[in-house]
């Protein structure tokens, strides 16, 4: 929910990101670029998953703003570009036309009356948006294996490959590596096939076994 609360919060983290890039502010903030501060990115997306994931709210909270300052930092480093500067604002406007224009459900005439009709037309916009690219572009490559392997495998059989082609052929006495990769592959195939999300899954494992490991003896 919008409201004066909240564009005065985000203008007063915009203004506090300011003055920590600035002179005379804080010397290691100034120094950060895009890519030095990417790794901070992926370090706190995955601790917000971990905070929804447990369903702690107050971590949630704070991760939440953690990532969000991840955004405004960002969008204050590339004020300073000298040919392309671009702000928090463009950052805004861009990701409401993208809301705009893969919801026409709700912002044109479209019609959809259920989330997988959603989720159909969806896929579609995307495809259209991609249209002259490969079907795996934008698919980052620093993804886990698992998450990785499943939005491939989504995306390819959304284009009609079947799992025997997502599979591929494997002789675990001629390669045992490609073997085993394929094991991997048809447990990420039955685990999107069932509606489960199998980076997920594996993260619940282990949260687990580290659960039974660190109660009571």
């Amino acid at each position: 929910m919008t409201g004066p609360r909240t564009d005065d919060a985000l203008a007063a983290v915009v203004a506090a990101m300011d003055r920590l890039r600035s002179p005379g502010g804080c010397p290691w903030d100034a120094e950060q670029t895009h890519r030095s501060l990417a790794p901070y990115a992926i370090e706190e997306a995955y601790e917000l998953a971990e905070a929804a994931e447990a369903e702690d709210r107050a971590a949630l909270r704070g991760e939440l703003g953690d990532l969000l300052l991840q955004v405004v930092f960002h969008a204050r480093v590339a004020q300073e570009h000298p040919q392309e500067p671009f702000d928090l604002a463009d950052v805004a406007q861009e990701l409401l036309d993208k809301l705009h224009r893969r919801h026409p459900h709700v912002f044109a005439d479209a019609a959809a009356s259920s989330a997988a009709e959603v989720e159909t037309a969806w896929h579609e916009i995307k495809k259209q948006e991609r249209e002259g690219q490969d079907v795996l572009t934008g698919i980052p490559v620093a993804l886990p294996a698992l998450a990785r392997a499943q939005k491939i495998a989504r995306r390819l059989r959304r284009e009609g490959s079947q799992d025997a082609e997502l599979l591929g052929p494997a002789d675990p006495a001629a390669d045992p590596e490609a073997a085993l990769g394929r094991e991997l592959m048809a447990l990420v195939l039955r685990a999107d096939a069932a509606g489960l999300d199998a980076e997920a899954a594996l993260r619940a494992h282990l949260r687990g076994l580290q659960g039974r490991r660190s109660g009571p003896a």
